[in-house]
């Protein structure tokens, strides 16, 4: 049977999650060393008159070393680190759940009650960034004692995380609801 255009777009768009989910992970790890540098000059000093594997190892090595460096740093940095790698973790789990569903669309049968566990597992991880974001911006009314955090992505990650949360778990809802009926539907002769 030759797929449908929902497969085949569900194709692309599993191919591109796996992609970002890579990357994501990628990301995670270097998420301390980007928190501390305070610019890319360590980057900048390296020279492209070594040996063609030094400056690979002389990046991996400065991002290694960072996560030594950004625990005994300040706390500004301590924090962004923190809540970076949470955020990313959280991360992780929505593109993986997002796999799992783009999975059941690929075999023909999406309406299955897993597909309302995995976005449901998915609006846990965005209210989760949510409070996240909620907490780094009071933290931040603290630190620096100003309404200045108010301007940052923090105060975009709240609604827009949350609005998220919300819309995974009417889709949630909807795919247990569509994956009952369907149970029914298969029950009646």
């Amino acid at each position: 049977m030759p797929a449908t255009s929902v497969q085949k777009l569900a194709r692309v768009l599993k191919v591109l999650v796996t992609i970002t989910f890579i990357c994501n992970l990628v990301a995670l790890a270097l998420v301390p060393g980007l928190a501390l540098m305070k610019g890319f000059q360590p980057l900048l000093d390296l020279t492209p008159y070594e040996r063609g594997w030094e400056v690979p190892v002389r990046v991996l090595l400065l991002f290694l070393m960072c996560w030594r460096w950004v625990w005994t740093s300040g706390a500004y940095e301590v924090v962004l680190a923190l809540f970076l790698l949470f955020c990313g973790g959280c991360t992780a789990v929505i593109l993986w759940q997002g796999r799992r569903v783009l999975g059941t669309v690929l075999t023909g049968s999406p309406f299955r009650a897993e597909n309302g566990v995995s976005l449901r597992r998915a609006a846990v991880c965005c209210f989760l960034i949510s409070a996240a974001a909620l907490i780094r911006l009071l933290w931040g009314f603290w630190y620096y004692a100003s309404i200045a955090p108010l301007l940052t992505y923090n105060a975009l990650f709240i609604p827009i995380f949350f609005m998220g949360g919300l819309l995974c778990l009417v889709m949630s809802a909807l795919f247990r609801q569509a994956a009952e009926l369907k149970a029914e539907n298969d029950l009646t002769i």
